[in-house]
């Protein structure tokens, strides 16, 4: 086999094979072997059809197999052995003409190799680049103790109506003259929060009011929402047309949430029984949690200006445009030429840092392993739990739990990338002129947002 490579622009890659009949014989060969040895044809013995036939009936396929396999392998040996940084896959040469396997060898094959541009970036103490801290005040603390508080707390039954309350009442349909309608609907123990009524003159009817109290309402006016409104009827929303007049409202039971006191029991509910014994060292716990959690907050805006710093170093890179196109389009063919002129753009940005990033990991000698990758889903997987206000969960869950989403491949490239993430940070913290800045959460939720 002769492999030739020609490289115009810096950028367009022309790969040429002439494949030769001793470079894919053997393996022909062996195939019509196996083939024959499962052939199944009337008159012979498994193993004991003639080849001529076995030839006849999948020679042309089994060359075919044999010539596109190689092709495939000599090209990404070729790609590696003369290290081609090649983006994406080798296209088919648009000026390629059509090769006739029914004639004897030698074939020509030409596929457009997509190259990344030459370039270098290099970061050390000279360049001096953004870092965050974000402070943990009392006053955040305080936002953390009442979230604790209010996800550990419960409902009580009160006897008159404040802002928030949920109502619980009996729903009778009422007639033209405000009488209770013979036959009519009629819903026991309705739900309601007043609070969440659109309707200003509706949420009106419930100020004040008290247990016992009988109150004339409209749900069709109070709730805009289809869906809503037929749960609070308790009917299927293709009913709604029938029920568009008044209805009384008779409250049996006003419950009102209250936050759980901060006490030993939200201390061990939250961080697990014993493991604090004062409301200092819950304070404490808090901000120790919150320190940890807010520095990956920082981090990862590191990242982000690390990648601003880097591509405004490095500036337009020349990119074999038209065929990165092509080779989008050829991995989103059901999404055709609109959405590839659409996202070209924001994936080039997206292909610039990763070339950016990929040379930080090769210079700083970042190796990603399997128990980077397992430590990154753990993260994630304490995230998810915090979230839900779950502070105590034990590491062997966490681990388990984080084993199992990584049983999703597009989850495992998520967790490798953060991994490598991770360790670049870590790795440009020490090189770098870091520019300190102590920051609110508030403020750096504001600029994050932006």
């Amino acid at each position: 086999m002769n492999i030739s490579f020609e490289i115009a622009d810096k950028v367009n890659g022309l790969l040429t094979l002439t494949v030769e009949e001793a470079d894919y014989q053997e393996n022909v060969e062996k195939a019509l072997k196996d083939f024959r040895k499962k052939a199944n044809y009337p008159g012979f013995r498994p193993g004991m059809v003639p080849m001529g036939l076995i030839k006849k009936q999948y020679g042309a396929s089994a060359k075919m197999d044999a010539i596109n396999k190689l092709i495939g392998e000599q090209i990404y040996k070729y790609v590696q052995d003369n290290k081609i940084q090649m983006l994406g896959e080798p296209l088919q040469h648009e000026g390629q003409e059509p090769q006739d396997l029914e004639k004897p060898a030698p074939y020509t094959f030409q596929f457009d190799i997509a190259v990344a541009p030459e370039f270098s970036i290099e970061l050390n103490g000279h360049n001096k680049i953004d870092h965050y801290t974000i402070t943990v005040d009392d006053a955040l603390i305080d936002r953390q103790v009442d979230m604790f508080a209010s996800r550990l707390g419960s409902f009580e039954s009160v006897d008159s109506y404040e802002d928030n309350d949920m109502l619980k009442g009996d729903l009778r349909e009422l007639d033209e003259k405000g009488n209770t309608k013979e036959g009519g609907l009629t819903v026991e123990a309705a739900s309601v929060m007043p609070n969440y009524i659109k309707n200003e003159a509706q949420k009106a009817l419930f100020n004040g009011a008290k247990k016992g109290d009988i109150i004339t309402m409209n749900p069709r006016e109070a709730y805009e929402n289809n869906a809503e409104l037929a749960a609070f009827l308790k009917v299927k929303e293709a009913e709604l047309g029938n029920y568009t007049g008044n209805f009384s409202y008779q409250i049996t039971d006003i419950q009102r949430y209250k936050k759980h006191a901060v006490d030993q029991e939200l201390f061990d509910r939250t961080f697990g029984e014993g493991e604090v014994k004062s409301e200092k060292a819950f304070r404490e716990r808090i901000a120790e949690g919150l320190k940890e959690q807010l520095s990956v907050d920082a981090d990862y805006k590191f990242i982000q200006d690390v990648r601003a710093y880097c591509e405004k170093k490095v500036g337009d890179l020349q990119f074999p445009d038209a065929l990165l196109k092509r080779i989008m389009l050829n991995n989103n063919k059901e999404r055709g030429e609109e959405f590839v002129e659409k996202n070209y753009a924001n994936s080039l940005k997206e292909l610039t840092w990763r070339l950016i990033k990929d040379q930080l990991v090769a210079a700083h000698n970042i190796k990603v392993g399997d128990k980077d990758v397992l430590e990154a889903a753990k993260e994630t997987a304490r995230v998810q739990f915090a979230q839900y206000g779950m502070n105590n969960v034990p590491d062997d869950y966490v681990e388990n739990y984080a084993k199992e989403i990584m049983k999703k491949r597009e989850n495992v490239d998520g967790f490798v990338d953060r991994a490598s993430d991770i360790k670049l940070c870590e790795a440009l913290k020490k090189v770098v002129k870091l520019n300190e800045k102590e920051i609110s959460l508030d403020d750096f939720n504001k600029m994050m947002s932006k």
